[in-house]
């Protein structure tokens, strides 16, 4: 794919990027970036979905569960790999000028601090979003686990925050990849109240 630069009059045209102080004034024009360009567009476009199937005027966080499930699968594939991979070198042992590489810190950021964040108030958001942060620090390396432990402290310390009610406030944090756990807990507790007193 050539390389141009930029005109002042906003035209393109052929760069010359073989020198060292030229290369950070190129760049690659072409389509749109795609999976094998950019990790971190995968996990971007299903937290796209779910972020907005939870603004106030769509409002559907059913939606937002399904992609959870999408989500969950490519961090597992994520964590099991070498994320960490240290500096890059060409040839002559010089550092490219730009040049970075997302962490598992960033692709947990990335996957869910937008969703805690719109999601906060709905306990139907914060059960699979546990389930899923609880799934990864049963599933994967010790080395991912500091960080996942973290996520998990944060979204105990979002429900306390989000939930006034008490029952919610205690409902919130069941785990369920569904979203509607707790409903099998409170029928449970009625029947031994209620219908098995009558029918003893």
């Amino acid at each position: 794919m050539p390389l141009f630069s930029g005109s002042d009059s906003g035209r393109l045209r052929r760069a010359d990027c073989s020198s060292k102080g030229s290369r950070i004034q190129c760049g690659q024009h072409g389509g749109e970036r795609n999976f094998t360009q950019d990790s971190k567009s995968a996990i971007r476009l299903p937290v796209h979905i779910a972020i907005k199937a939870l603004s106030p005027a769509i409002n559907d966080p059913i939606t937002a569960v399904h992609t959870l499930d999408q989500i969950g699968g490519l961090l597992i594939r994520l964590g099991h790999q070498r994320l960490e991979i240290g500096s890059l070198r060409d040839a002559a042992g010089n550092l490219p000028p730009l040049m970075s590489f997302p962490t598992w810190d960033d692709f947990l950021r990335l996957a869910l601090d937008e969703i805690r964040f719109y999601g906060a108030a709905g306990i139907q958001v914060m059960r699979p979003t546990k389930a899923l942060v609880n799934k990864l620090i049963s599933i994967l390396p010790d080395e991912r686990q500091p960080a996942l432990l973290n996520w998990q402290q944060s979204l105990e310390t979002t429900v306390e925050r989000s939930f006034d009610d008490r029952l919610d406030k205690l409902e919130a944090p069941d785990e369920d990849r569904q979203g509607v756990g707790g409903a099998k807990k409170r029928l449970s507790s009625w029947k031994r109240s209620n219908w098995g007193s009558d029918h003893s």
